[in-house]
């Protein structure tokens, strides 16, 4: 997180001409963490927004997960009663 981040695209320039500006860096690279705190700031709605696409994926992931170890362990207990 505390990367500097390249400007190599029109929204990544934008966004990093106006960290910098605001938040006036002492060696002027402008990081990860950096544009993080200005958001939540400026645009706490678009970090809540990414928060929550993030935390239903990691939930439904874990779903996903238990299920999987239920089919194995289902298979397991299967085979043991064949043999």
């Amino acid at each position: 997180m505390n990367e500097q981040v390249n400007n190599d695209t029109p929204l990544k320039d934008l966004i990093v001409d106006f960290v910098g500006n605001k938040i006036n860096p002492e060696n002027d690279e402008v990081t990860i963490d950096h544009i993080t705190e200005v958001f939540s700031e400026e645009f706490p709605e678009f970090l809540l927004k990414l928060a929550e696409e993030n935390w239903i994926n990691g939930y439904t992931q874990a779903l996903n997960d238990v299920d999987f170890v239920k089919n194995e362990m289902k298979k397991q207990n299967v085979t043991e009663e064949l043999n």
